[in-house]
Formats: structure tokens, sequence, C-alpha cells
């Protein structure tokens, strides 16, 4: 059985942060959930000095192809349905 490797990356726009500790919140909040939940490694990987944008990446190892689709289906959705973040861009593969 081969493993199989899955990363995505969220380029986001958070409207309504000040600060970049209002930032912090946020973003940081949203590494914390995809790590508890989905248990992936999560990072903030880009835009550490402009307030309002941010990107947040994850990876994982997985024994199945499916699964590891489902899990970046999961981590999307999660994303995504934050309301106080706007994504820009998505981007996901599976090797």
């Amino acid at each position: 059985m081969a493993a199989v490797y899955g990363r995505a990356r969220w380029a986001l726009r958070i409207p309504d942060c000040r600060s970049l500790k209002d930032k912090r919140r946020v973003v940081h909040g949203l590494r914390d959930r995809a790590r508890s939940r989905l248990k992936v490694s999560a990072a903030v990987t880009d835009f550490q000095d402009d307030v309002q944008l941010a990107e947040v990446s994850i990876a994982f190892v997985s024994s199945d192809r499916t699964l590891a689709r489902s899990l970046l289906d999961r981590a999307d959705a999660m994303i995504s349905s934050d309301p106080r973040v706007y994504v820009l861009e998505t981007e996901s593969e599976i090797y």
C-alpha cells in the first residue's frame, strides 16, 4: 500500500482586521481548528506583515486517495465557511 500525500493552501482576505493582533486571532484560530478537527499539519505560510491578507496551508499523509480527497474537501469547507474571511484563491493537490 502506497502512501498518499495531500496539501492545500488558501489565500485569504480578512476585511475586519485593523491590526496584526486581530489578524493573528483569526488566522491562528483557523490553523488550530484545522489541526484539532482534521488532524493535519497546518501553518500560516504567507502575508505575515499584511493586516488584511493571510495564507493558510495544510499537509497530511493518508493511506487512501479517497480519504485524502475527502479530507481536502472538509478542510476547504471549514475554511470557506468562516464568516470572518474571504477566500481569494485556493489550491490543493494529492500525490
